[in-house]
Formats: C-alpha cells, sequence, structure tokens
C-alpha cells in the first residue's frame, strides 16, 4: 500500500506535464522533469556506467555475474544506502560488470536525516530510533542534497574509496541515467527488467551488443534520453 501511495504522487504531479508524441505514442517531452523535485517521494529506476565502461565488477560467463573484489563491494555499498539514507527503501537492483541497475524508493517522514557517503561497504547500520536531535549526523549540504543525486553520489563515493585500494583506475562515469518510476504495473516490468539483466548480456548495447539497451547512444549518456523502442517495459 505504502508503494502504491508514492508511485501515485507521480501520476498525480505529472498529470498536467506537455506530452509529445514518439512512434505513436504520447510521452513527457523531457524525461528529466521541468516541474519535479528529485527529493519528492517516488521509485526511480536508475543505471549508473563504470568510466569507459570497463570491466571492475566481474564478469557474465553463463548468464550469471561472478563478482570480482570490487563487484562484491558494489554489491556491499548498494545495501548499504539505506543506512546512510535513512529515507530510502531499495527495490531490485543487478551489480552488472560495467554498469549498475537499481530501482531506489525516496520515502521521506519527517525530521530524517543523512549522512552523504557510503565509505564502507563493512559499516554497521545505525538504530535512528535511539538517536537523540543532539547525536544525529549533520546533513552539510542542507535539505537540497536529500535527493536522488545525493544518493547516486554517496553510492557512487563509497565504492571508489573502497575499489581504489584494490584498482587506483578506478572510476564511474560522472553522469547517471534515471526514470521516475509511473505505476505499480511500470514498477513490476522494471524489476523484471533489472532481474533478467544478465541473462541478456550478450546482446547488451553495454557489452558491445545490439540490444537490451536503456540509454541512447554513448554521446547523450547522462542526458536522460529514452529508447522507447528498445525497452518493452517503457511501452
Amino acid at each position: 500500500m505504502r508503494l502504491y501511495k508514492i508511485l501515485r504522487l507521480y501520476e498525480t504531479e505529472t498529470t498536467n506535464q506537455p506530452m509529445n508524441k514518439y512512434k505513436n505514442k504520447y510521452r513527457i517531452a523531457s524525461t528529466r522533469l521541468q516541474n519535479w523535485d528529485y527529493g519528492w517521494n517516488a521509485a526511480y529506476f536508475i543505471t549508473i556506467c563504470t568510466k569507459n565502461r570497463n570491466h571492475y565488477f566481474g564478469e557474465i560467463p553463463d548468464k550469471v555475474v561472478e563478482f570480482s573484489v570490487m563487484g562484491h563491494i558494489a554489491n556491499s555499498c548498494w545495501y548499504e544506502i539505506p543506512n546512510h539514507f535513512l529515507f530510502v527503501e531499495l527495490g531490485e537492483h543487478v551489480i552488472m560488470p560495467n554498469h549498475v541497475h537499481g530501482i531506489v524508493i525516496i520515502n521521506k517522514p519527517d525530521g530524517v536525516v543523512e549522512t552523504q557517503n557510503i565509505a564502507s561497504p563493512q559499516s554497521q547500520p545505525s538504530d535512528s530510533t535511539e538517536q537523540t536531535n543532539a547525536t544525529k549526523p549533520k546533513n552539510k549540504f542542507g535539505s537540497q542534497s536529500k535527493n536522488l543525486a545525493s544518493i547516486v553520489r554517496g553510492f557512487k563515493t563509497g565504492v571508489t574509496r573502497n575499489a581504489r585500494a584494490i584498482n587506483p583506475d578506478f572510476a564511474w562515469q560522472s553522469r547517471y541515467w534515471d526514470h521516475i518510476i509511473r505505476n505499480e504495473d511500470e514498477y513490476q516490468r522494471i524489476t523484471q527488467y533489472i532481474i533478467d539483466n544478465p541473462l541478456k548480456w550478450e546482446m547488451d548495447r553495454l557489452n558491445g551488443g545490439a540490444g537490451n539497451q536503456v540509454m541512447e547512444s554513448p554521446a547523450k549518456y547522462g542526458q536522460n534520453i529514452f529508447c522507447p523502442n528498445d525497452e518493452a517495459w517503457m511501452a
């Protein structure tokens, strides 16, 4: 029921967004919504790529991801996100050899604070119910940091700090791709897409293939432009 209410918020806030047509299907003109605050409660589908799409996180020899040490780090840091951003819930995710797909659900109650960076995948979760106002961690960036960008930044920073102890050349692409999940049906389709991602690795464009691509060409990466012809869950 709670997820349903969060998804309904998206539909309410975007009712008056301008629409245009693509291949006879109406869609919002820009995926980075002009009147949308990315700190609002919603479910977000994100994709983050390594720099130059280098395979730092492992390989997929037989449609199953086999993590490298850095892959285990990335996976652990993903699970750490709610311990550093107390208003975040996690949906499905997958660590691929050179990118990460995941669903991040922002669900803010009143009075939530967070630490910005996920410094260690071994850090222990804090018990927010036992913290007083005097002992809660300070958010030096202010309320504007409690948004999707700060969550991604914290995750990327945590992975980078630990991964560079193994390979000093590790780096992410500077930007990331995001999509606001519109309703329960789309949430389920995206969840299945994430689960099936390793099965389609040989055809993944992020692996040099011709299909299974969320983003546009590398030149447009990070500009949040849809490829509705490529992804069944976007129909």
